[in-house]
């Protein structure tokens, strides 16, 4: 399978420390450094420094972490991370938006980890700079799992400063963002950091062992791909006196498209990478349709409640997506392909030809499944023994496909990826925002509706559909 050269425009261009712990980092920094000299310079010089041979150094061979994002994803990450068994880690830092959500993980995590959990008072963070100040702490590696719009400025953040990252997708909500985060990526490799992101499907035997035989051509020629995430959908959050437009949405980040990218980029993404991993590739034409057939209250923000997209591969290859939130209707969390010798139940992990007979089925055993913590194992594995795992280029295309998708349901255009990737409309600035008292990027109307897509012309009312008029600008522009 011939993998496909998209054009992106990826190549666009604190707190004080005792003695110690400067000179630990400056020798956990120079270890990193040593890592990617050794690796560009082959076999001649190829040194594996590891960060616990670095923290050895010091007596000790724990790896300290942050966690920034401290709602119910960071703090099962966080647990997750001092879950791991190649060596001891230590929560020592955190930072919230939100005080109460701070305390809620950190009693959390002390009543999982109590003798892991190192985190007093003056390493707890609250605000829109708490990022900064945990990025600051004696720290080797940072949990970021606050709602994904901050993703992408976080991510450039912790590499900026030197960190080895965990991210939880989606790494960003528009484009600009995912573009961000490939820089980031690309500026980890440079200084031999590592980032992981949290499409834990990828670390599960099942679905690693069922890719395997399906992309060696156990039903011969793939045809078609079909990828679902329908269920009943989640939380809302009254407001309450006295809080700020922005607190509100902070709240129900679910619901704001600067915050979460709706749930096709926050839920969906998870079916849309492994069909991405499947074709070893990214779709290049999008074309869909969704609304609010339920999301008609004035709690329910701006996402739709369904979206079904047709995605086209550029070897022909169709991939028919399907995300619902809505209760008391069939709902499935899965992902299935067809081929020209048979078909495979990729989540179930099973494989039947033509005439329905069972021709593969994954291996029972530790390892199958629980993805959410062999992510974890994996990563800080590879960690000790000095390898530099670099997520960040699947995790930013697996999120743009999702984008993608969104593009297609709200403007009711076909699309191509190329325009997607390169468009310029980004959602909200968050690198602006400096308290809960700034101005929310969405208002609500006098009767507290929040602005929604509507396909066809009326996608303007929400937002610049750059995307769908590229081209036509372009070609006005040459006239």
């Amino acid at each position: 399978m011939t993998k496909r050269k998209s054009t992106d425009a990826s190549k666009q261009p604190a707190s004080k420390q005792t003695n110690s712990e400067s000179t630990r980092r400056e020798f956990l920094n120079n270890g990193s450094k040593i890592a990617v000299a050794g690796a560009a310079m082959g076999s001649i010089i190829a040194p594996k420094l590891s960060i616990a041979r670095s923290a050895h150094a010091f007596g000790t061979d724990t790896i300290r972490i942050g966690l920034v994002g401290c709602g119910g994803r960071g703090t099962g990450a966080s647990i997750q991370a001092m879950n791991t068994t190649s060596g001891n880690v230590e929560l020592v830092a955190m930072g919230d938006a939100f005080q109460n959500r701070l305390d809620g993980s950190l009693k959390t995590c002390q009543n999982n980890h109590k003798d892991k959990v190192q985190v007093p008072k003056d390493r707890q963070f609250v605000g829109f700079d708490a990022y900064k100040n945990v990025l600051a702490s004696d720290i080797d590696m940072v949990i970021l799992a606050t709602p994904p719009g901050f993703r992408p400025l976080h991510l450039e953040a912790a590499i900026n400063a030197g960190k080895n990252v965990f991210m939880e997708k989606p790494v960003a909500v528009d484009a600009p963002g995912v573009r961000r985060v490939l820089r980031a990526g690309k500026l980890a490799e440079q200084k031999g950091l590592a980032i992981a992101v949290g499409l834990q499907r990828r670390h599960e035997r099942a679905y690693r062992e069922t890719i395997s035989e399906l992309q060696n051509g156990i039903i011969g020629d793939l045809v078609h791909t079909r990828v679902y995430w329908d269920g009943g959908g989640v939380w809302t959050r009254p407001r309450t006196e006295g809080e700020t437009e922005l607190q509100y949405q902070m709240k129900n980040w679910y619901y704001f498209n600067w915050l979460c990218g709706d749930h096709i980029v926050e839920q969906h993404i998870h079916n849309l990478d492994v069909a991405n991993w499947l074709m070893d590739d990214y779709p290049v034409t999008a074309q869909g349709m969704g609304g609010r057939e339920v999301r008609t209250g004035k709690d329910t923000g701006q996402i739709f409640d369904h979206h079904a997209v047709e995605f086209t591969y550029a070897n022909g290859h169709r991939l028919l997506s399907h995300c619902r939130h809505i209760r008391e209707c069939w709902n499935s969390v899965s992902e299935h392909t067809h081929g020209a010798k048979g078909y495979a139940d990729i989540s179930g992990g099973r494989i039947y030809d033509n005439t329905g007979k069972e021709i593969f089925k994954c291996k029972e055993g530790k390892g199958q499944r629980g993805g959410h913590q062999q992510e974890h194992h994996d990563l800080f594995a590879d960690l000790r023994d000095g390898k530099i795992p670099n997520e960040a280029e699947y995790g930013a295309k697996s999120t743009m496909t999702s984008i993608f998708g969104r593009l297609a349901t709200y403007s009711g255009k076909e699309l191509n990826w190329d325009d997607a990737i390169n468009s310029d409309v980004m959602l909200c600035n968050v690198d602006a925002l400096s308290g809960m008292n700034d101005e929310a990027p969405i208002q609500p109307d006098a009767d507290g509706n929040y602005p929604c897509p509507r396909p066809g012309a009326g996608a303007k009312d929400v937002i610049d559909w750059e995307v769908g008029n590229r081209k036509k600008k372009k070609n006005k522009n040459k006239k």
